[in-house]
């Protein structure tokens, strides 16, 4: 589908000219007209399919288009991580270039008090979108520095993130103070028990608009090491003696993981940088532009964390841990053969996170290559066959939870249509060149 075949206003849609991007994703297809219907709506879908636009589009266009305060706070985005905050603003003032009326400000922790008054002071000055983490947001509350009163708009975000770092209770802490008539609108890349029970309690008559979790790119060569925790070190070291590592991101399960293998590694003489969430705001972006500008070769993270990472050119990701889903693995392992390039995913996968692979294999439907231990390090355990659990791809299926009407956007790819007269005046007509929108 065509842009212009929703009905954005016309600034949006200028913007969208500048930056090249002609057809929607399908969850901006199924997602951005419900929106524009004023409904409440549940989005279910990964990461990198569009899902900021899906939600920052419809609503730029009726704070443009429709009669809401001036000089008031509209709409409440909410973030698990600072990093996706940053993303979400960055996103938010290129929809919103011709929109002169309308700006934000992005609110999250772990900086210094300057910002903290640079933040109170864009509440002062009216701004109409408010991007923020939950913590840092319920401390400009706690202190007075901030009215939600005339919000209309409440935007969750990587829900279900927010909810594993334990926000649950901050979020209905925000709720409350927000006016009962507004639209909420939430996306989640899964939905376990605890998302349904959040979407039932905040959200009203929802629409859901389901896209299933993708399968990895082709481009992407995927293998394993079957090893012992302790072998785990070694296999590392092997292969970057082998191939020099470039452009490499190694997914931890833990921040004390992240720590002590980015350590070992500069030991090792590696150029490393560690991303976790004891550092400041100050050096995880010191970090993430070494690492952007190839001062860092290898880049040690956290999921949590590594939310927030755009990066297109990367050509290993390793998994030091099993990621506890297959979404957590599609995830991961996307950051790597992005734009029909190719690339490499190497998973090391230990004795108790035999089940959780076994799951993931059953997930992608294939056997994911199993290679040998590097010469040295001794045996590794057997793979083991037999049932894995529950796989929890199937949570997934069409059914609307709720009992409400569903949109269906489980298609691959937007449906090609003919090419639209393009409304408007000064319109830039007859581009062809596809939507390469990301978020993170």
């Amino acid at each position: 589908m065509d842009f212009y075949d929703l009905d954005l206003c016309d600034g949006v849609l200028d913007a969208l000219d500048d930056m090249n991007f002609t057809d929607t994703t399908p969850i901006q297809e199924h997602a951005i007209p419900p929106i524009l219907e004023g409904r409440d709506l549940i989005g279910v879908a990964q990461t990198g399919t569009g899902k900021t636009a899906a939600y920052l589009l419809p609503v730029l266009s009726m704070l443009s288009e429709g009669d809401y305060p001036k000089d008031a706070i509209n709409c409440i985005v909410m973030a698990p991580t600072r990093e996706l905050a940053q993303q979400i603003d960055q996103a938010m003032q290129g929809f919103a270039y011709y929109l002169d009326d309308i700006n934000s400000v992005a609110v999250y922790g772990g900086n210094d008090g300057i910002r903290y008054e640079q933040e109170k002071r864009g509440f002062d000055t009216g701004a109409s979108i408010i991007i923020a983490t939950p913590g840092r947001l319920i401390s400009h509350m706690a202190l007075g520095n901030i009215d939600l009163s005339h919000v209309s708009f409440f935007i969750l975000d990587e829900a279900d993130r927010m909810l594993d770092m334990g926000f649950s209770e901050d979020i209905m802490q925000i709720e409350r103070e927000l006016p009962k008539q507004r639209q909420t609108i939430m996306f989640s890349a899964t939905m376990p028990d605890k998302i349904v029970e959040l979407a039932k309690t905040i959200l009203h008559d929802p629409v859901e608009v389901s896209l299933a979790v993708s399968k990895p790119a082709d481009g992407i060569h995927q293998s394993a090491y079957i090893c012992y925790e302790a072998q785990k070190l070694g296999i590392i070291k092997a292969m970057f003696r082998q191939r020099k590592p470039e452009r490499v991101i190694i997914f931890a399960g833990s921040k004390l993981k992240v720590k002590d293998l980015a350590i070992a590694l500069r030991r090792e003489g590696f150029n490393v940088g560690a991303m976790h969430s004891d550092l400041t705001q100050q050096e995880r972006d010191d970090v993430m532009f070494r690492f952007k500008s190839q001062k860092v070769n290898v880049l040690v993270a956290t999921d949590i964390v590594a939310r927030g990472i755009d990066i297109d050119d990367i050509q290993l990701v390793l998994n030091y841990d099993v990621p506890h889903d297959a979404e957590d693995y599609v995830h991961r392992i996307g950051r790597t053969a992005r734009a029909g390039a190719e690339g490499m995913a190497v998973t090391l996968v230990s004795e108790k996170d035999q089940p959780r692979f076994r799951d993931i294999e059953r997930f992608l439907e294939k056997s994911i290559d199993k290679n040998p231990i590097p010469e040295g390090l001794g045996e590794g355990p057997k793979y083991k066959s037999g049932k894995g659990r529950k796989d929890r791809g199937r949570r997934h299926g069409k059914r609307n939870r709720h009992g409400k009407r569903q949109h269906n956007a489980d298609s691959p790819s937007a449906q090609e249509k003919p090419h639209k007269h393009k409304r408007g005046r000064g319109r830039k007509g007859g581009k062809t060149k596809k939507n390469e929108q990301k978020d993170a």
